[in-house]
């Protein structure tokens, strides 16, 4: 099967028959013409994390081939807090390989993403796409292999309540309709994601569900396949814009905050990592089992651990759900299929039993070999997250993990494999580490271990300095005794962030 009817669901790979990566201005502008398209937008992540679009009419065949060979101008210091009013003009760049139908807008639409550069030429040091490119080759020329990964993005349907079927409250883990109300909004999502470029391994609904002011709250996911972290980065943003304006069309709200109420399910944004070589074979394991090369990323995710938290947790309410007992991380520790750890390596297809043809007797035994689908997941960020800045910085982790003498043994030290929850195991945890527990100790620890970000100019000082001041503004240092003092001030918070990231 060919790289393009992987990727059928995409018009334009149908129509050109080519895999995205090897569009052309040129095959854009056929699609245009033959398909009648009367609007192009230009689509690029400002520094808040969301999509911003710049629409051009196709009035004239001349002007879009110009618009797409030149690009356009935009203000700079609107769309980044780094960039000063005095120097603030930069160019957004299409990516032709990005380019999807917009299946939102009455007038047939196509959207492209674009990337951003100086008056000079070069890409924009600061912009979070450009971060992350850097971070990814930082990691190949170190390592010699590719970093990848894949997002669970967790979110909230939220509807007017029914009678009908009800369903049981915080049980709502891969429930069906007609006990789960919004699963054909989900169908439609992961269609419309699928049809604008992303990789999707499947959706259900979560453990989350409740009611409250005669509205229903449920739970959702959707999952992505691994791939190239650039590619990854991109899936999920343009995931979340999609589900947004989806809802919006159906009546519905929805959210991606780490926490909305007390007692309920939160919603995280899990990142599975693979480490690939040249060949595109997994690199982290070895007869089925995890390797060195696995075992030193993870050495370096539990070493920059506390300040990747500054780019994965970054408003006051992710630590409403960073708590013990919530199926969400609080100390910096890894382990097999355990759900309460920080890094998780989830159940892998290593059995020497082909479990599909003994389901199946007329099934050949297949000879592929199921550990390559192996991930290590990395556990407390959330839809707060910067998600380039979140992925650029687990690949510097892994990087590093990589460049530490004592790897393997940080690795071997941070290790458990018990329910850390559990009082027996309280002195096991005393000797671990702790996740920062708000903002302000997020930016804190980001400072100390700046230089780690920093190093072959990853991260630029303004950024670190950015998200320092970003977390801090948020004040909230002595949260958790001020909560005690007054528990309606928390629900103030959750309706600040409600439609976080």
């Amino acid at each position: 099967m060919s790289t393009a009817e992987k990727n059928y669901l995409n018009p334009l790979v149908k129509f050109l028959g080519k895999n995205p990566d090897e569009f052309t201005k040129k095959d854009i502008l056929q699609y245009i013409k033959e398909n009648d398209i009367a609007i192009v937008d230009f689509h690029y992540v400002g520094g808040d994390g969301r999509i911003k679009t710049l629409n051009f009419v196709v009035s004239d065949e001349e002007y879009i081939e110009q618009v797409l060979t030149f690009g356009e101008r935009v203000d700079g210091s609107s769309l980044f807090s780094f960039v000063q009013a005095g120097s603030s003009d930069l160019y957004v760049i299409p990516r032709f390989s990005t380019a999807f139908v917009d299946p939102f807008n009455e007038l047939p639409t196509l959207g492209i993403m674009c990337s951003y550069y100086t008056k000079d030429g070069q890409p924009l040091e600061i912009s979070p796409e450009h971060v992350l490119h850097k971070a990814a080759a930082s990691f190949t020329k170190v390592t010699g292999m590719k970093f990848q990964t894949m997002g669970e993005l967790e979110y909230y349907v939220i509807g007017d309540e029914e009678d009908l079927f009800k369903a049981t409250d915080q049980k709502g883990y891969h429930e069906s309709s007609p006990f789960t109300k919004f699963e054909s909004f989900r169908r439609e999502c992961m269609y419309q994601i699928a049809k604008a470029g992303g990789m999707i391994k499947y959706g259900h609904s979560e453990v989350g569900n409740f009611t409250l002011d005669g509205r229903i709250y449920e739970q959702n996911e959707i999952e992505f396949l691994v791939t190239d972290v650039e590619q990854s980065a991109l899936q999920l943003i343009m995931a979340k814009w999609i589900i947004r304006r989806l809802a919006y069309e159906y009546g519905l709200d929805v959210t991606f905050a780490p926490k909305i109420t007390v007692g309920k399910a939160g919603s995280g944004m899990h990142i599975h990592t693979r480490i690939v070589d040249n060949n595109g074979k997994n690199a982290m394991v070895t007869d089925g089992q995890l390797n060195e090369t696995a075992r030193k990323a993870i050495a370096g995710y539990m070493e920059c651990a506390p300040s990747l938290t500054a780019f994965g947790n970054m408003n006051p309410t992710s630590y409403f759900r960073l708590v013990p007992h919530q199926e969400a991380p609080t100390t910096v520790c890894w382990g097999d299929r355990n759900r309460s750890v920080l890094v998780r390596v989830p159940l892998g297809w290593t059995a020497k039993t082909d479990m599909v043809s003994n389901e199946n007797p007329l099934e050949t035994p297949t000879t592929t070999d199921g550990s390559q689908k192996q991930t290590v997941e990395f556990r407390c960020p959330d839809g707060s997250a910067n998600i380039y800045l979140l992925l650029a910085g687990l690949t510097v982790a892994a990087r590093t993990g990589w460049e530490m003498e004592n790897a393997l043994d940080k690795a071997k030290e941070t290790y458990v494999d018990v329910n850390i929850f559990e009082d027996k195991y309280k002195d096991l945890v005393a000797n671990l580490k702790s996740l920062p527990t708000s903002c302000w100790e997020s930016a804190e620890m980001l400072n100390s271990q700046r230089a780690i970000f920093e190093k072959y100019d990853v991260f630029t000082p303004e950024i670190i300095n950015g998200v320092i001041d970003i977390l801090k503004s948020h004040n909230d240092k002595n949260l958790r005794q001020e909560l005690e003092q007054n528990p309606d001030k928390m629900m103030e918070i959750v309706k600040e962030f409600y439609h976080c990231g």
